[in-house]
């Protein structure tokens, strides 16, 4: 499998995420890149020293998210939501590659087809009460009435959204050390749990 993190200038989280990744026992292809990312820049000091912590060190220099890097990966897991939706609207034609890292390690699929099947339900009632709707009302007289009809919906989609964890790493950029540390140790605790989810996968 070929796996691709993703942030947003491949100097802080997505090249720790690379260099912790490689340290680790799995038969997977890492690579890190940034939605953003200014050609061949060093990493972050602050990342090289809370790396070199323990014991590892990022070899390369920041790459900039392209197709052909999409192409390569089987998998492209983001830092946060934000670089997900980036990713998706820059490069539609490879969405069903694009995970946050938490999401793809945290959260299972029954979980994320329940949450969709409510958002399903939610726009097909409000097709519907719209179709129904024949007095002239305001834009804000819609709105209250939409907010009202669909209440039970919404409240069941905010119930299920507050069950599912934070699916963003910290961004430490332009921060002290010990916020580096925080995202390192962050980053390690969720890709240990990558790692076993990807051999699991492989038996």
């Amino acid at each position: 499998m070929n796996i691709l993190f993703v942030c947003t200038g491949n100097t802080c989280r997505s090249p720790m995420a690379e260099t912790l990744m490689k340290a680790k026992e799995h038969d997977a292809e890492i690579k890190s890149a940034g939605i953003f990312a200014g050609a061949n820049q060093p990493i972050a000091d602050n990342a090289i020293e809370v790396l070199q912590e323990f014991g590892l060190s990022f070899d390369n220099t920041s790459t900039q998210v392209d197709s052909e890097l999409l192409e390569w990966a089987d998998i492209v897991l983001s830092m946060t939501e934000s670089h997900k939706q980036t990713l998706a609207l820059q490069y539609p034609e490879f969405e069903d590659k694009f995970f946050t890292l938490k999401e793809y390690v945290y959260i299972s699929e029954d979980q994320w087809r329940h949450l969709t099947d409510l958002y399903t339900l939610l726009e097909e009632k409000r097709a519907w009460i719209l179709s129904q709707i024949s007095e002239d009302l305001t834009e804000e007289e819609l709105e209250q009435h939409l907010l009202k009809e669909l209440a039970d919906e919404i409240k069941a989609i905010q119930k299920a959204e507050h069950e599912l964890p934070n699916l963003n790493i910290v961004d430490p950029y332009g921060q002290n050390i010990e916020v580096y540390r925080k995202t390192r140790d962050e980053l390690n605790q969720t890709l240990n749990e990558l790692v076993k989810k990807l051999t699991s996968k492989n038996k």
